[in-house]
């Protein structure tokens, strides 16, 4: 099916504005001009994509189904045009990023920092996702590139390792009991456990980890958020699985300790995570290139 760009074009603003009047405003043409380039549109189609009222219109089943991938083409055709504008210098332009929370806030922010300081007009967008989210946010073209749990395996996404984490078990003098003991895995899983949500890569790996070893952990509390767990832990509410990073000031204060396990949970590897054969703007390349310089290792 050979569609002339144009109509689609057309049938964006259409849907985006709910109104054919509208639309035409929007594009500089007649509503004659949008009502028969939708018309044409449907007829390549197969299938009737608004519903006509007499002001507004509003898009059908198969309407819906065709907007949401027209919507993802011009988002990325929009990136595409900033990129052939940001990438000819690091005077302006915007940067993207896709990374968690937690990683933001403990190991990100001094890369974001010292960008920010020596490059005061490029704007820098923070979206938070979880690495899933991140992987289908650089399909879309909504982040430039982002920091993801490795590994991943696709096969439009490239990467490259960034830093080493890793994730352990702390609680407050309520379990001071185990302060001192080397625990078993058996026995870590029948106290009560507070983890992040089955959604994101740190309770996977954790997940995998255990069934790996035949164990099967039922969590008191699931929570979104790291640093409501490591709350949760500090009021006594169970022991939670962190990254490291999170909970230091409170291990330092004595307020929590860090559980000591016979068989360690493996350290995971975060990379930096970008579209293959995509180039990046002069701006993303920098702050991508100072992230490539940082020490992998977690000491």
């Amino acid at each position: 099916m050979d569609i002339n760009f144009e109509l689609y074009k057309i049938f964006y603003t259409a849907a985006r504005s709910g109104s054919f009047s509208a639309a035409a405003r929007a594009l500089y043409i007649s509503q004659s001009a949008v009502s028969q380039s939708v018309k044409s549109l449907e007829g390549k189609t197969g299938c009737a994509l608004f519903i006509r009222g007499p002001k507004n219109v509003k898009l059908t089943d198969a309407g819906e189904m065709l907007f949401s991938h027209v919507e993802q083409a011009y988002s990325l055709l929009k990136a595409a045009e900033n990129k052939m504008l940001e990438m000819q210098s690091l005077t302006l332009g915007e940067i993207k990023i896709g990374v968690g929370d937690t990683i933001l806030r403990y190991l990100l922010t001094p890369f974001l920092q010292q960008f920010i300081e020596a490059h005061q007009k490029i704007k820098i967008q923070v979206i938070n996702r979880t690495s899933p989210g991140i992987i289908a946010s650089l399909r879309k073209g909504i982040v430039d590139f982002g920091i993801v749990t490795l590994p991943v395996e696709e096969p439009d996404i490239e990467t490259f390792e960034f830093r080493e984490v890793e994730d352990v078990f702390v609680a407050s003098s309520k379990f001071i009991e185990f302060k001192a003991k080397l625990i078993g895995l058996t026995e870590l899983s029948s106290l009560p456990l507070l983890l992040l949500q089955k959604e994101s890569s740190t309770r996977r790996n954790l997940d995998e980890y255990f069934t790996a070893n035949e164990i099967d952990i039922v969590p008191e509390i699931e929570l979104e958020s790291m640093d409501l767990l490591v709350e949760f832990a500090r009021i006594g509410l169970g022991i939670a699985h962190v990254l490291r990073e999170s909970s230091n000031a409170l291990v330092k204060s004595g307020e929590l300790f860090e559980l000591k396990l016979a068989e360690p949970i493996p350290k995971r590897i975060l990379g930096v995570a970008k579209l293959r054969n995509v180039p990046l703007s002069a701006a993303a390349k920098e702050f991508v290139g100072n992230l490539r310089s940082a020490p992998l290792l977690n000491i």
